[in-house]
């Protein structure tokens, strides 16, 4: 189902926003060793919504052919 890929893509740019703003408050703490932790959990998150947005990309291109 195309839905589900465009939505699994929309969930992990989600993570990874969330991730990246959370990273960015423990930096301006101080905290550099979890502002690390939580950049490399939304460098994976980023990985992971490119790659479902690569499905979604080719299932919708896929459905456009057959019409």
């Amino acid at each position: 189902m195309p839905n589900d890929s465009h939505q699994r893509a929309a969930e992990f740019h989600e993570l990874a926003a969330h991730a990246h703003r959370a990273a960015a408050v423990s930096h301006g703490k101080e905290d550099h060793l979890t502002a690390h932790e939580l950049s490399r959990q939304a460098m994976e998150h980023a990985n992971k919504a490119f790659e479902w947005s690569q499905a979604a990309y080719r299932e919708s291109a896929k459905a456009a052919g057959k019409s």
